[in-house]
């Protein structure tokens, strides 16, 4: 029965903005998530039946249109929002937030695993690496000390102090430098927090955690491994660092809400067309009784 195209295009309809309410729902779920990037749900035709194909005009006959009946939707792309999300102060030293462009790269110490992240909630643990919340270690300019200068790409540890003096604080500038005070009153830069910046954010795999993996897809600026020139903060287009804050979620509430309004709407509607489309088939196998 013709009547069965009009059948599965509702079918499909509610498919697809099932996955686009899935896809709102979660970003209204991280609403209050660190360094959170929403998402946003693209819609496409799916294809068409052509029942007659174009023709070119001759010197006796005009052009001929197409005569196509499509046959749906389809969620054409589910892609990543990353404009900046406000900072918030924390006053907990070790928080920090990315104000302008780049990501932090952490490193899974167990496999050798790497991520970016937005999210800047970490810690000191017990071996003075400053990890996220999953233990990852924080990735960049380290290996210093009272005297040397770091020079070596790794996990951000903090340096031994100098003779028989003890660490009684640190500071961490916008430029990502670890500055250490000592008891004896001197100090030292011993580590620099290093960012990437990719050239297609939106390629980032999510990995969960507040992760992506999927470096090489996303064009990393400068290449996939950090380099101790090019991805210093505030340079090359990349943002500063600002110590005691996190980056809150990006989700746009009052978007979102009118996003699941419309599309609550659709579904409604792909879902009558279905209704409508069983009641006339009904219609077809009851005209002989």
């Amino acid at each position: 029965m013709s009547l069965i195209g009009t059948l599965t295009s509702g079918v499909g309809a509610m498919r697809s903005f099932t996955k686009g309410l899935e896809v709102i729902g979660n970003n209204i779920a991280n609403v209050n998530t660190t360094g959170f990037k929403s998402s946003n749900v693209g819609y496409s035709e799916s294809f068409s039946n052509t029942l007659r194909g174009a023709a070119n005009s001759s010197t006796d006959t005009p052009n001929q249109a197409p005569i196509q009946v499509g046959t749906g939707v389809n969620v054409s792309r589910i892609s990543g929002d990353f404009n900046q999300g406000a900072l918030t102060a924390t006053g907990i030293s070790t928080d920090l937030g990315v104000s302008g462009n780049g990501f932090f790269r952490v490193l899974n110490s167990v496999d050798g695993s790497e991520y970016a992240t937005r999210a800047g909630d970490f810690r000191f643990d017990d071996q003075n690496y400053l990890v996220n919340s999953k233990g990852y270690r924080v990735q960049g300019l380290t290996g210093g000390n009272a005297t040397t200068a770091p020079a070596t790409i790794g996990s951000i540890q903090f340096g031994t102090p100098p003779g028989t003096s003890s660490l009684q604080s640190y500071s961490i500038d916008r430029l990502g430098n670890v500055v250490e005070f000592y008891s004896d009153g001197s100090s030292a830069t011993t580590n620099k927090i290093l960012l990437q910046n990719y050239r297609d954010p939106a390629a980032l795999t999510r990995s969960g955690d507040n992760l992506f993996t999927g470096f090489l897809a996303a064009g990393p600026v400068g290449g996939a491994a950090l380099a101790a020139t090019g991805n210093e903060p505030g340079l090359n287009g990349l943002g500063t660092i600002e110590s005691g804050s996190l980056e809150l979620s990006n989700v746009d509430l009052t978007a979102q809400f009118a996003n699941i309004i419309a599309t609550q709407r659709s579904f409604q509607a792909s879902s009558r067309l279905v209704t409508i489309s069983d009641n006339i088939l009904e219609e077809i196998v009851n005209l002989k009784r």
